[in-house]
């Protein structure tokens, strides 16, 4: 393949004895710096994926309301 002019002259700096500017970079360029702001869509359904358990094996999640009149 055909190498970029930009390419070209990194090799040529790099031939005559001048720094290499790839070295320059940051080691941060190739990590990934972004945050997330919400929840994906996979973190809210483990949210819940377990719903009525809990620890405790008597109670269930669910409740029993009683009217008396």
């Amino acid at each position: 393949m055909a190498q970029s002019k930009a390419k070209k002259i990194r090799l040529k700096a790099i031939r005559e004895g001048r720094r290499n500017p790839e070295e320059n970079r940051s080691p941060f360029v190739f990590a990934d710096m972004r945050t997330r702001k919400t929840k994906t869509k996979k973190d809210l359904v483990y949210k819940h994926k377990h719903k009525n358990q809990s620890p405790d094996k008597n109670r269930d999640g669910s409740f029993y309301l009683l009217f008396s009149y």
